[in-house]
């Protein structure tokens, strides 16, 4: 999915897809129609990745702390646009959908943050991973929770794992993810915690 995760989760012409309503996945019916939809919560918009984003987002993610458990360094604003771009593009695999959303602030009218969700719809046991990242200045504000709460309610309603991978020792990420809902597994994923809330068929 090229995220930048909580380290600190297009369809072809053929196989099932998911359908949506009111930020519902209702059940699978075909292809092509899983997308990322705008919705809110109490002081969040969460608006579908544009490229156009990345000016923005350039600045809101232009903190090397952000990537102390994840390595590497911020992205510059044309590679950020590059990475959206590929993002944007979608998955090449025809069972997996990746979902981007940028975090709105409403009372200051600026984003701080991204949210995403990578639904893969193959096997016996469909799951999303999500993932996500708020800016340094906005950190601490219960942001990340809400945002997270919000995206685990819009991918909820259906029989599907919601999974997140979380460095151990990263623990304002491992609060979020039990602010929504998610709970620590045994199992470990490149130096990582994989953390999952299973909805019950």
């Amino acid at each position: 999915m090229l995220p930048i995760s909580t380290r600190g989760s297009s369809r072809s012409n053929s196989g099932p897809r998911c359908e949506w309503s009111r930020g519902r996945l209702l059940h699978t019916v075909g292809v092509n129609s899983i997308a990322a939809q705008p919705f809110s919560t109490e002081r969040l918009d969460l608006l579908p990745l544009r490229v156009e984003h990345a000016g923005e987002m350039a600045v809101v993610l232009n903190d090397p702390a952000l990537h102390a458990f994840i390595g590497g360094e911020p992205d510059t604003e044309q590679a950020l646009r590059a990475r959206y771009e590929r993002m944007t593009a979608g998955s090449p695999d025809p069972a997996v959908t990746w979902l981007n959303w940028v975090l709105r602030l409403r009372e200051a009218d600026c984003l701080t943050g991204t949210v995403q969700a990578t639904v893969s719809t193959s096997g016996d046991d469909p799951s999303a991973e999500i993932a996500w990242v708020v800016g340094t200045p906005w950190q601490g504000r219960g942001i990340a929770t809400e945002a997270v709460r919000g995206l685990v309610g819009w991918l909820g309603g259906q029989s599907m794992a919601i999974i997140a991978h979380i460095h151990p020792d990263h623990r304002a990420s491992a609060a979020v993810a039990t602010a929504a809902g998610l709970t620590p597994t045994d199992e470990w994923h490149d130096g990582e915690i994989r953390w999952r809330r299973t909805v019950e068929k």
